[in-house]
């Protein structure tokens, strides 16, 4: 006869036995609690990214490494992005040293502006080919638009401003910006870059064309029409759509008003599953930040798009390729820095600015100078 002990252990071995072959919801299932960490949380998303940008930032081109941390720092107010952003106003400095000294007669503009076009002719795609196709009739939007400006309107959101600022603005007086802005075919080649330009004009106390660019950009891209669209052409509009609301907010600085701009809101609402399955991750991504600009965190579209972008990042990966397989870091570090701000939203600072952020601004790259200290001086040489 077995005793105890004996029978004890043939119960506790049939046990285990069964154990093993029935499927068992206790073994191997996430509790409830382990269930809400799988996948992971957006904030856990966002923070691998940055992580693995963030170590290999300095790797990347001086443009890039500036704007990622400009933008990260806007979020964050975090001193660690001060080298990034020292970087950035670098560039700023060395491309209007440049322009200032050498670029400033019609026929210098010309050979500068048929140099960097010539740069679009060859390429593949439709957006290079449509954007040589239509800028070639218009060479100097290349320097005035896409170099000049965006230089001048950076310097001018640090606090700061060239030394030869009355030269460069000179220049950009010689050309009514409106040719531009309200052409149907440039905005059909340059959209989101239009939208940016025309509200740095206004910020920097230029021309204002942005309601003149808007009412054109209505009237090319009618919503009714969005089936007739190539995906490039509507990614296109989409982009030129989320950009007039990054540049309403100086580019993550301060909220924007939904109800100045709730044409754009509705379309995004009414259109978001057709966004997100016609579009790269890069505008899925700038649509929700668009509603997290206006104080709408709560808003479905936020979800869909971060849900969209948590899903476009491949798994054991830490980043969003830029295409198939593409994991290089410099040609993703839009789409990624779009994703680590969607997914891990904090809130927009005016910042950094001169007076307010002496440690970032301590030397100033040769060339730049505070904006404020600058017109106290002229005030001075006027009044005497």
């Amino acid at each position: 006869m077995l005793n105890k002990c004996g029978i004890a252990s043939i119960l506790f071995i049939i046990f285990i036995c069964q154990s093993i072959a029935a499927p068992n919801t206790q073994i191997g299932t996430p509790t409830a609690n382990e269930a809400t960490t799988f996948p992971p949380s957006y904030q856990d998303s966002a923070d691998q990214i940055a992580e693995y940008y963030e170590q290999r930032l300095y790797t990347l081109p001086a443009f890039k490494a500036g704007h990622y941390a400009l933008r990260m720092y806007r979020q964050t107010l975090d001193n660690k992005y001060a080298a990034g952003i020292w970087q950035d106003m670098a560039r700023v400095a060395s491309t209007l040293n440049h322009f200032a000294n050498d670029v400033t007669t019609p026929e210098a503009i010309y050979l500068y502006s048929q140099q960097r076009l010539s740069s679009y002719k060859g390429r593949q795609g439709e957006r290079s080919r449509l954007r040589f196709s239509v800028t070639k009739h218009h060479p100097e939007y290349i320097y005035l638009g896409v170099d000049l400006l965006s230089a001048m309107a950076r310097a001018d959101e640090y606090g700061l401003k060239h030394k030869h600022d009355k030269r460069l603005r000179q220049v950009l007086r010689k050309y009514d910006f409106s040719l531009y802005a309200t052409d149907p075919q440039m905005i059909r080649a340059w959209a989101a870059q239009l939208a940016n330009q025309v509200f740095w004009l206004r910020q920097l106390g230029e021309q204002d064309v942005v309601e003149a660019f808007i009412q054109a950009f209505r009237k090319t891209y009618p919503d009714d029409q969005d089936k007739a669209l190539s995906k490039q052409q509507y990614e296109n509009k989409i982009y030129g759509m989320t950009h007039i609301i990054i540049a309403a907010s100086g580019y993550y600085q301060h909220p924007v008003s939904a109800a100045d701009y709730q044409w754009i809101y509705h379309y995004f609402r009414t259109n978001i599953e057709t966004i997100i399955a016609r579009t790269k991750p890069d505008v899925i991504a700038e649509v929700g930040l668009s509603f997290l600009l206006a104080g709408l965190d709560k808003d479905p579209v936020v979800t869909q798009t971060r849900q969209a972008i948590q899903a476009a990042i491949p798994p054991l990966k830490q980043m969003i390729p830029s295409g198939k397989d593409d994991f290089n870091l410099a040609l993703g570090e839009h789409r990624n820095l779009l994703a680590i701000m969607l997914l891990g939203w904090q809130r927009p600072h005016a910042a950094p600015k001169y007076d307010q952020n002496p440690a970032i601004f301590r030397d100033l790259p040769y060339g730049l100078e505070p904006k404020q200290a600058a017109q106290d001086q002229n005030q001075k040489t006027d009044d005497g």
